[in-house]
């Protein structure tokens, strides 16, 4: 079991957990994710850790409620505790002195980018951060970007924080006044695809994290196979980041829906029994601690 030490909303339907998982937190590096599992009978769900604190023995996982799985975990509190996490996963962010470099967070994006934004910041990188959201109360983790970024720079669709426009407003403004050489985009897919053909011109390397569609986190599904360049690929042993100037947008658009009815109706089938997969999660989980005092009684009676 793998208890929550801490657990808080960054904004609606957003929440932040720091978990006991000491291994993955001195192993972890930025860009990789975990496959977490809920409970026994729960489906496998990859996250992109946001940090790790090693001497504490935590990671910092951020978690959007959007399919049935990750609207479960948002009901969990501090206190509570989780089966399985698995990890760390995937290649790391390539992290270069490229000089200056932009990082776009969309939404929860932001999340995922922070600590690769960190990362090139402290190899010495002038990081310029751009954060997209569609208005200021879905924004998150602008102070702690500011702290990894050299500029900061926020657009709202509906100009509600910021200024109003897309990211790629921004990001065509920095690119035609900075020397720009090197782009890191997080976010929806669209957002993603937009700012590969806004670099694309100027033969900007641009990098892009495709962790959206991973299914199972370990190469075995097929689920996240991708077409990058004139090769396949999977997302989860490949990536998650790749060049996004040969990513096929058109196919991964394609896949990235393949189970959106069958998501919908997993998340139709949680509203109406809520209550009682929360306490089968719960439950679950005090079984689970349980066995293991049991086993470990055991073990002290054995060798007394």
């Amino acid at each position: 079991m793998f208890a929550i030490v801490d657990a808080r909303f960054l904004g609606p339907g957003v929440k932040q957990f720091e978990i006991v998982a000491p291994r993955i937190a001195k192993a972890q590096r930025p860009g990789q994710f975990v496959i977490v599992r809920l409970h026994d009978r729960g489906e496998r769900i990859p996250l992109t850790v946001k940090g790790s604190d090693p001497q504490k023995g935590t990671i910092t996982l951020v978690v959007q409620a959007i399919g049935k799985t990750t609207m479960l975990f948002n009901e969990l509190e501090a206190g509570d505790a989780i089966l399985d996490v698995v990890g760390p996963l995937g290649k790391p962010s390539d992290i270069e002195q490229y000089g200056t470099v932009v990082v776009i967070g969309g939404g929860v994006g932001t999340a995922i980018a922070l600590p690769t934004a960190k990362a090139l910041h402290d190899a010495g990188n002038t990081v310029l951060t751009i954060l997209g959201a569609r208005t200021k109360d879905l924004l998150i983790l602008e102070d702690e970007v500011r702290r990894v970024s050299d500029e900061t720079f926020i657009m709202t669709d509906d100009g509600s924080y910021g200024e109003k426009g897309l990211v790629t407003d921004k990001l065509r403004q920095l690119v035609a006044d900075r020397p720009v050489k090197m782009v890191l985009a997080i976010g929806p897919i669209p957002m993603m695809r937009a700012v590969a053909e806004t670099t694309r011109p100027g033969a900007i390397k641009t990098v892009v994290s495709l962790n959206s569609i991973m299914v199972d986190g370990t190469g075995m599904c097929g689920g996240c196979r991708v077409i990058v360049g004139d090769k396949s690929a999977f997302a989860c042993v490949d990536g998650p980041e790749f060049d996004a100037h040969n990513v096929d947008f058109g196919i991964l658009t394609q896949r990235n829906g393949m189970y959106r009815e069958k998501e919908k109706q997993a998340v139709d089938r949680f509203k109406e029994h809520r209550e009682e997969e929360v306490e089968y999660l719960r439950s679950a989980c005090r079984m689970r601690e349980a066995e293991k005092e049991f086993e470990g009684a055991g073990e002290h009676v054995a060798y007394a």
